[in-house]
């Protein structure tokens, strides 16, 4: 056991390009971990090789994970174990969130080593509100799968990021548009790293430029929400309010519309008024 570790679970976040974007912190926890729970033994070598540490590495990824899992909670008991993925924050479209439910089931500590999201970063370089988004991750291979995904936030009224892989990128761009209509978006590819690049555009504009040659990198795709609904009109408000007044009483009848049109009741009230 490293006694000045405490023993429990410690999620790592690591670099998503540049590697001297690992943190002080994170640098000192793989440190001093008695073992990391990796994506790829590889990947997690070349960071390891630039802080100048050697440790011992376990694969923890979607094709292991139930069966390694109880091992590395029980290492937990006397040890520290560091979790990364190749790139980013852990749990991120990781399975590493069963790891972290199951350790805490078992009274085991845990630990968060913040630093570096792809979908964050994005975010940011992205020129979309940022008040209210939603993380989809990856969308569905199938056309129909897709289709039906993106259909279910279509109305939800905040900026949406997925992560796409080059070869489906035009395909999941003209899903969106059909989908959610031609939005303002950006796609971001290698960020942090040499040919780091985001383009901005509509849905439609964004599909036609990588309509004929796939990107290469990890690539995010940020959307921005859709346009505020059109104000009810004169005409809709009269509409509405001849029907309510067959039924009710003044009030009830502007109360209704009101709520309906999204009005203020007293205007709704006094063209009530005139009305009737």
């Amino acid at each position: 056991m490293n006694a000045n570790l405490a023993p429990g679970l410690y999620i790592v976040a690591t670099p998503i390009g540049n590697l001297s974007d690992l943190s002080p912190h994170a640098a000192d926890v793989l440190t001093r971990a008695d073992v990391i729970a990796v994506e790829d033994s590889r990947v997690t070598a070349k960071l390891l090789a630039h802080i100048g540490v050697r440790k011992s590495m376990t694969p923890y990824h979607d094709h292991n994970a139930d069966r390694v899992r109880p091992d590395l909670i029980a290492r937990m008991a006397g040890e520290a174990v560091a979790l990364v993925s190749d790139a980013g924050t852990p749990l991120i479209s990781d399975p590493g969130f069963k790891l972290v439910r199951d350790a805490r089931a078992a009274g085991r500590a845990v630990y968060t080593v913040a630093g570096p999201c792809a979908a964050i970063a994005a975010l940011t370089l992205a020129g979309l509100p940022t008040d209210r988004f939603l993380f989809m991750g990856f969308l569905p291979s199938k056309a129909g799968a897709r289709a039906s995904a993106i259909a279910e936030v279509g109305s939800v009224r905040a900026t949406l990021i997925f992560y796409e892989s080059g070869p489906r990128l035009n395909a999941a761009l003209e899903a969106m548009a059909a989908g959610l209509g031609d939005r303002e978006a950006a796609v971001s590819r290698e960020i942090s790293k040499k040919f780091e690049e985001t383009v901005t555009g509509t849905l439609s504009e964004l599909a036609i430029r990588y309509s004929e040659a796939p990107p290469k990198g990890e690539i995010v795709i940020v959307v921005g929400p859709p346009g505020e609904p059109e104000g009810a009109s004169a005409d809709d408000l009269d509409a509405a309010l001849k029907d309510a007044l067959e039924r009710l009483s003044v009030s009830r009848a502007a109360a209704e519309v009101s709520k309906a049109l999204g009005l203020p009741k007293r205007d709704v009230y006094e063209r009530a008024l005139q009305l009737k």
